[in-house]
């Protein structure tokens, strides 16, 4: 398990892509204005909030199966103090009645994000159509929860474009050619 190593970098270098996109999203709870579109909002100031008894679930359904190498979490204890999880299950299966567990993680007081690695027999990536992040424990006991991001990675497969090759986009011309309205 790595942390602080952000998954941005890693998508550029073109060896992986983020494929939550390509999922459907769902909670066990969430705080109304707290949900999945914060989640998954790339922004490190907004959180999900669960609101409810632990074990807080996020579910993440694929349309078809998908190889998921990484897991990225965002928390950061300074801002969450009990909110933030300190112990984290990761499950895998075809659907919810035949969820596997995978991985299970200790966090100590996280300040950024936090690489989980997903393999299905020691070096063999997980190839699966659902993921469940469970939160079982909060630091100081907490109740609820705060998740900042998720990213889910996936190696690419055949060439690789890696976009350092063609020069630093940081220009003010580029800067504004970076979204799409």
């Amino acid at each position: 398990m790595g942390a602080n190593v952000c998954p941005i970098t890693e998508e550029r270098s073109g060896t992986v892509r983020e494929v939550g996109g390509q999922a459907v999203w769902s909670l066990s709870s969430c705080k109304p204005g707290f949900g999945v579109d914060q989640l998954r909002d790339n922004s490190m100031e907004t959180y999900w909030q669960s609101d409810g008894q632990l074990p807080h679930l996020v579910n993440i359904q694929f349309h078809r199966k998908t190889t998921v190498s990484q897991i990225y979490i965002y928390s950061d204890y300074k801002l969450d103090e009990s909110y933030t999880p300190s112990r984290i299950s990761i499950r895998c299966g075809m659907h919810f009645n035949d969820l596997q567990e995978v991985e299970v993680v200790d966090l100590c007081e996280p300040s950024g994000w936090v690489c989980i690695p997903i393999k299905e027999y020691e070096e063999m990536l997980m190839c699966t159509f659902m993921i469940q992040i469970a939160v079982i424990s909060n630091h100081q006991n907490g109740r609820d929860t705060h998740m900042r991001q998720i990213r889910i990675h996936s190696p690419t497969e055949g060439s690789q474009y890696p976009l350092e090759h063609h020069g630093k986009f940081s220009t003010l011309e580029f800067a504004q050619f970076r979204t799409i309205r």
